[in-house]
């Protein structure tokens, strides 16, 4: 059997804005098609073709109003679990990103062998950048 992992997505408040957004952090659009006031949105990165992060905003057909406004809230607050981007040189991507308009909620900083940093999308979803591990060989 062969399985893998195609889409995995976040929730939005405004998916223009997010799309907006994501596209600063370099993803491009994979996916965008209407059915009524549904939208299916779905960004990549080049070198990650194989994976598609979706842009989804809470409200029908999937969630009734009041679950769309929970979720809302929920993710406004950075309740949902953090994402994970991977970067070769992190302090390198700060300084770009800070420069296209990318709010970090912490700086890059060493620790457990690596360099990490901290940021939120618009809608409140907590994003780590973490620099990928060097090999023994550079």
């Amino acid at each position: 059997m062969n399985q893998r992992v195609d889409v995995a997505g976040i929730y939005v408040r405004d998916q223009d804005e997010a799309l907006a957004f994501y596209e600063k952090l370099g993803f491009v659009v994979h996916t965008d098609v209407r059915n009524g006031d549904y939208r299916w949105l779905t960004v990549q990165l080049a070198e990650q073709p194989s994976f598609q992060l979706g842009l989804f905003r809470p409200g029908a057909p999937v969630h009734d109003a009041a679950t769309a406004q929970a979720l809302h809230e929920l993710v406004a607050k950075g309740a949902m679990p953090p994402l994970v981007l991977q970067v070769d040189d992190c302090r390198a991507a700060y300084e770009r990103l800070s420069k296209a308009g990318v709010e970090f909620t912490q700086e890059p900083v060493a620790r457990y062998g690596k360099v990490d940093a901290g940021f939120r999308d618009p809608s409140g979803n907590g994003w780590k950048m973490i620099e990928a591990a060097r090999s023994n060989t550079q």
